[in-house]
């Protein structure tokens, strides 16, 4: 039962089927605010001399104009004369500190409350499905294992904060995103690229940070209740308010369904390994608190508590388990002082679970719970008309308490770092350096630099470079029998040009990047443990645009990349596993009257599921169509068809995806 872990975990959890295999390994891996049209304008890039190669995928063509020719009928020809909506959300996952989004230097993109609800979001991984760069695996329906790849790194590249404090499993490495109750969140900020410098280890393709639902003004109760496909059901009801000074929210989620069976799976050829032609449900129960209070121009303190308990049944084995049982909880405290003008001094304190119990046939097999404690702080400093200067010192600690016996259970880490924001004459400049002292690999220094120019004409350049890190897990370093704990870092660094404007009403931005990592961690077959033995070259191009279309609020994003594999041996020069070249995403959203309309276009070009590149998963087109009316201001009923092509694709190869569904919600919020 040991040797299986990196099995149970996967499927219970999200990885190794979730997420893509080693690079250069012949096995499958180590175990292991606004609606976005003003907020999505991704501003750096990388060198100018980057080579993209032929992206050019017959198959994702073809699907892209089917979906072209059913959406775009909601739309009347020509472009509206009238500007995009002004730049106005505040963001401050990009650089610690907060900055507009016309401010910030980073490839940005923030989904706020509004988008989720126009949308008619259901889940987190539903929200960041379009983000451009972004990519997402999942094995099978609601609440299987889903992994993100931004940028074309890999899933565990990926650092997820929610209100400040990092969560993911320690043992397993990625964030279990599905489980995380969307009607608990506010919004959503992704940043992409390097953010080493500022957050330490993971951080090589980019950040995310789940911000949740604060509060404040009257009080104002809400509730939703919705059903719809495969016998789902959800309802959610919270409560919020505060005074002038003060401000709380508390609520409380419900979801299940009964699922579809997701995995088609042989059981001598690839999947789950098994045949259980069977629905695979899934449950979840989650809760959220948060309070504050406002000390006039002294500070602030912000209490936080969040907890997910899910169900989740899926396809497996005696040895991986065919049932797992997860607890996700965040609790963090954070406090911000003024000791006079000019300095800001913050304090924020956190601790995450992830727990996970893994069951067959109703009997105990594993169990794998994690706990990561954060402490943080802060100092922001104006030294200058339009300079700040931060300085800050960052401790976390991890710890593992497994049914496994682990060499080591605990480690610790702590990192400092400085950053300086200027601006002068135009000229925007972000500078920063950061030292981590990690308990089991030794130190590491990450650095990043960024330059935004805008010309008279409006039009605006960026440039950057960035190192990052990511530092092996607890599977990867102590799994018994396994592990090997001679790893170093996976090692990184990305450059990036970038230019927006507006033209014609249309704001606009194209980014260019390159990004190459070493000593990429993966399982050596020959040694029967994982090694620092890979490296990758990624390439990619990000488009981005907003506009008016005859009344219609249209959103586009085009993303081409080229995530070459260039470790040694058979699979050098294959493409990474389940990295689609190209993606494409068209929202369309219109108000008449009490009644709204929407549509949404997502279209992907091919990708392979192994290192030799044998195993394609075909491109596919996804059409979303939904629709509310108004009863009032605070009551409004919600109806979504999803997948309306009946589209059968893969993202995963053996691993079904939800065909034609709909969902209708009852929403009423003042």
């Amino acid at each position: 039962m040991i040797a299986n872990h990196a099995a149970q975990e996967a499927a219970a959890h999200a990885t190794a089927s979730g997420s893509s295999p080693a690079l250069g390994s012949a096995s499958n891996g180590h175990p292991g605010l606004t609606p976005r049209e003003k907020a999505e304008r991704p501003r750096p890039l990388s060198p100018v001399c980057v080579h993209l190669r032929p992206f050019a995928d017959r198959s994702f063509f073809r699907s892209m104009v089917v979906g072209l020719v059913l959406v775009l009928p909601y739309a009347a020809p020509g472009f509206g004369a009238d500007a995009a909506t002004e730049l106005d959300a505040v963001i401050v996952t990009a650089t610690r500190t907060a900055q507009t989004a016309d401010e910030t230097l980073a490839a940005v993109t923030v989904i706020d409350r509004a988008e989720i609800e126009r949308r008619q979001v259901r889940s987190v991984d539903d929200a960041l499905r379009g983000i451009p760069g972004l990519s997402i695996a999942n094995t099978g329906g609601r609440g299987q294992p889903t992994t993100l790849f931004l940028r074309g790194t890999d899933s565990d590249h990926v650092l997820v904060l929610v209100d400040g404090v990092k969560i993911g499993s320690a043992t397993l490495g990625p964030a279990a995103l599905q489980d995380v109750p969307i009607d608990q969140v506010e919004r959503i900020e992704v940043v992409r690229g390097p953010r080493s410098s500022l957050y330490g280890s993971e951080a090589i393709g980019g950040v995310i940070q789940i911000f949740t639902r604060r509060g404040g003004g009257p009080l104002r109760p809400r509730f939703s209740v919705g059903a719809g496909s495969e016998v789902s059901a959800n309802a959610s009801l919270g409560l919020s308010g505060g005074g002038e000074q003060g401000w709380f929210d508390v609520s409380g989620r419900f979801e299940a369904t009964e699922g579809f069976d997701a995995c088609r799976g042989e059981p001598l050829v690839g999947g789950c390994f098994t045949f259980e032609p069977d629905n695979d449900g899934y449950h979840n129960a989650a809760g959220h608190a948060r309070a504050g209070y406002r000390f006039g121009e002294l500070g602030e303190i912000d209490l936080r508590f969040l907890r997910s308990e899910t169900d989740t049944d899926y396809d497996g084995t005696m040895f991986s388990g065919n049932e797992s049982r997860t607890v996700q909880q965040v609790a963090g405290a954070s406090a911000s002082l003024y000791p006079r003008p000019g300095w800001k001094l913050g304090l924020n304190a956190g601790r995450s679970w992830d727990e996970l119990d893994v069951f067959y046939q109703g009997r105990f097999l594993d169990r794998f719970d994690t706990r990561r404690d954060s402490l943080s702080w802060q100092n922001d400093l104006g030294v200058g008309e339009g300079q700040i200067l931060t300085l800050s010192i960052d401790y976390q600690r991890d710890q593992v308490d497994s049914s496994l016996d682990y060499e080591r259970t605990s480690r610790s880490n702590t990192g400092v770092f400085g950053q300086y924001l200027g601006e002068l004459q135009g000229h925007r400049v972000q500078l920063s350096v950061r030292r981590d002292d990690n308990q089991q690999f030794g130190g590491e220094t990450t650095g990043s630099a960024a330059w935004g120019y805008t010309l008279g004409n409006g039009l605006r350049l960026t440039a950057s470079y960035g190192t990052a890190f990511k530092a092996p897990t607890f599977n990867d370093l102590y799994y018994p029998f396994f592990g090997n704990p001679d790893l170093d870092p996976e090692t990184s660094w990305s450059a990036e040009l970038g230019v927006a404007g507006e033209t014609l009403g249309t704001s606009w931005s194209l980014n260019l990047y390159q990004t190459e990592i070493d000593d990429l961690i993966a399982f050596d077959a020959n040694v029967l443990r994982p090694e620092n033995i890979d490296s990758a070259r990624i390439r990619g191009l990000e488009a981005v645009a907003a506009t008016e279309v005859a009344g219609w609020q249209l959103n586009a994003n085009l993303t081409l990349l080229d995530p070459e594999n260039r470790s040694s041996g058979a699979n050098q020069g294959q493409r990474l596993p389940r990295r689609p070249e190209q993606s494409l995403s068209l929202d369309l959203d219109r108000a008449f009257g009490a009644i709204r309309a929407g549509a949404s276009l997502s279209a992907y070009g091919r990708a392979y599921d192994d290192l030799a590149n044998r195993d394609r998963l075909d491109g596919y087109v996804l059409v979303d169509l939904r629709a509310e009316y108004a009863f009032s201001r605070a009551l409004r009923l919600q109806g979504r068809i999803e997948n309306l092509l009946d589209e059968d694709y893969e993202t995963a190869a053996f691993y079904n995806q939800p065909g034609r569904r709909f969902f209708v919600t009852l929403r009423y919020e003042p």
